[in-house]
């Protein structure tokens, strides 16, 4: 199993780095023949329009589009999550729109509202949630799951053979969140093309 992490901009080391915590084989993804032999991709957090952008200018949006619907596992950090989004709120920047949520991006203020909360992530132990310049995920599809909330609103969602949050996993020693999403690639059974 080898899992690959969007390496375009944003907190993609971070996401490497708990990947061998947890003895998983990584990659970086720059281009589309970089997913060919990835069973789950990683979108870090980062600056969502910029991402955006690039994965459109580099052809990588159509690849992940494609695995995605043949059944590949997709996680979303902070910025991920906004890609995933079916709708972004006041913003037509380019996006992968699989994930049907609504969110409103930088929603909880500006980099220096960032901050650390205790989350419920439903095994009865918290897990510390760092949001920086987050978005707010505004509503949820019939199809979503919410996994995780603050302030009532949802802060970890699952769709199907995506997960999506609005805080950084991937800053916090906590592993729980990084393998719950390997354990939706290893129970998939389309992991390869």
């Amino acid at each position: 199993m080898r899992v690959g992490v969007l390496a375009l901009q944003g907190s993609f080391k971070d996401h490497l780095k708990m990947l061998d915590r947890l003895d998983v084989d990584a990659t970086l993804v720059r281009l589309p023949r970089d997913l060919d032999k990835v069973n789950g991709l990683i979108i870090p957090g980062g600056e969502s329009t910029t991402i955006g952008r690039l994965i459109v200018r580099y052809g990588l949006d159509k690849v992940i589009k494609f695995r995605c619907n043949r059944g590949m596992p997709i996680y979303g950090t902070c910025a991920g999550a906004i890609l995933l989004a079916r709708e972004i709120v006041n913003s037509r920047q380019p996006r992968l729109a699989l994930m049907d949520i609504s969110v409103k991006r930088n929603d909880y203020g500006r980099q220096i509202d960032s901050f650390e909360v205790d989350l419920d992530i439903s095994d009865g132990k918290p897990f510390r949630g760092i949001f920086i310049r987050a978005p707010t995920i505004i509503s949820v599809g019939k199809r979503c799951k919410v996994l995780s909330r603050f302030q009532d609103k949802p802060v970890l969602v699952e769709q199907e053979n995506l997960l999506a949050s609005t805080f950084h996993p991937e800053l916090v020693g906590d592993t729980r969140i990084h393998k719950y999403f390997i354990e939706m690639v290893k129970k998939n059974n389309k992991i390869v093309v």
